[in-house]
């Protein structure tokens, strides 16, 4: 039986990758995601200003989360069916929007309401910038996602970063001033749009292709992706537990300051982004389920060995884990695309809205179990969570080249 990725032209027969819509699209998501990981950099200053507690700042990420998830799914169904080229800068007009309500939030309603905006923000951008990475590609998907997701990555990296040598000591009206980068984001994103809207009308003026069919059953299919969105709830689950209270674990267990911790945790998410790097084009060479198997599982040990270590080995391991965990995404996406050709926005928009969901539930309930118990005892439990990793065994064979 063919794999999803056997259906690939062959390398001669492939059009160029336009790495210039590629580095545009890879640039804005860098800017989308910064402003996003904002909100995760200032909780301790939020935490401060409006005496949260842990559930409040769980119920921030998932508010943020949920709105995401929830949209994304339908926003790639209805773009599947009626493309819409200009949808992306009303995206980041949405995240823009919560940027400035977050700087001049007088209490905790306004916060919530912001991260709504920002997460709509990310429901718009997300489906319709990764069909355009796939189309930019020139059937090299892997690539492709990788670079895309790699600037998402580094946004949120940046995002610490920046919290901690403006934000902390200029307060969280500051925020605002990242306004500019939306801006830029806005100004990018329009020229993607151009691009888009002509490759669109091209598409158009040469006819309608008929729909491409999957190489697998419905049952297959099916089961293929419950498979891997238990592999996604497993790796957002787990990323919730780091990105949302990785500085409070550190400065809970090692006594560090707000800004220390954040550059541990800057140095956490720049080893996600390089992990992204690496997934997609490695699924392109080896196939989409070694790479899934190895950056999910694989990482199960580090995880196990990372609350019982101290400040160095903490971080030693969380490099570690970044590396080997940001590596999923990129394959596991990939690989549903090639499941269900033809729905690349209804796939993008589930995979990206469950994984936000997920992030957003993990972030509120290890919020709600630190309060009734203890940070160091939320990084023991979600330790064993990789494990479930194991189930990509379960998944159909290809060779994703």
């Amino acid at each position: 039986m063919s794999s999803p990725s056997a259906t690939l032209a062959p390398s001669s027969d492939r059009p160029k990758a336009a790495f210039r819509v590629l580095g545009a699209i890879s640039a804005s998501h860098m800017i989308n995601d910064m402003m996003q990981s904002l909100i995760l950099a200032i909780y301790p200053i939020l935490k401060g200003d409006f005496h949260l507690s842990f559930v409040q700042i769980g119920l921030i990420t998932l508010t943020f989360q949920v709105t995401a998830s929830l949209f994304q799914p339908l926003i790639g169904l209805y773009t599947d069916r009626r493309p819409t080229p200009y949808s992306l800068p009303i995206g980041m007009t949405s995240t823009l929007c919560g940027l400035l309500l977050l700087a001049f939030a007088p209490n905790y309603a306004t916060v919530l309401l912001a991260a709504a905006f920002v997460g709509m923000g990310s429901a718009i951008f997300h489906p319709e910038s990764s069909r355009i990475a796939r189309m930019a590609s020139g059937g090299r998907h892997g690539l492709a996602q990788s670079l895309f997701q790699v600037g998402g990555n580094t946004g949120s990296a940046i995002g610490p970063l920046v919290a901690a040598a403006v934000i902390v000591p200029f307060g969280q009206k500051s925020v605002a001033w990242f306004g500019a980068a939306a801006l830029l984001g806005i100004v990018l994103l329009l020229q993607v749009s151009r691009w888009y809207s002509g490759q669109h009308a091209a598409a158009t003026a040469r006819g309608t292709r008929p729909p491409v069919a999957s190489p697998y059953s419905r049952r297959q299919v099916a089961g293929a992706i419950a498979v891997l969105l238990v592999l996604i709830f497993s790796k957002y689950f787990y990323g919730a537990g780091i990105g949302s209270f990785y500085t409070f674990y550190l400065i809970d267990r090692f006594g560090l300051s707000v800004q220390s911790a954040q550059l541990h945790l800057f140095v956490f998410l720049l080893a996600s982004a390089l992990g992204t790097l690496v997934g997609g084009p490695l699924g392109d060479r080896i196939g989409r389920k070694p790479v899934i198997w190895f950056s999910i599982l694989g990482v199960a040990p580090f995880a196990l060995l990372l609350p019982h270590a101290n400040l160095f080995w903490t971080t030693a391991l969380t490099i570690v884990i970044g590396l080997v965990f940001s590596s999923a995404f990129s394959a596991i996406l990939v690989y549903a695309q090639e499941l269900m050709p033809g729905r690349i926005g209804l796939v993008s928009g589930l995979f990206f809205g469950f994984a936000f969901g997920m992030g957003g539930l993990g972030a509120a309930a290890l919020g709600l179990l630190a309060d009734h118990t203890s940070i160091e005892f939320v990084y023991k439990a979600i330790a064993f969570l990789p494990l479930l990793g194991i189930v990509a065994a379960l998944l159909p064979k290809g060779r994703g080249r």
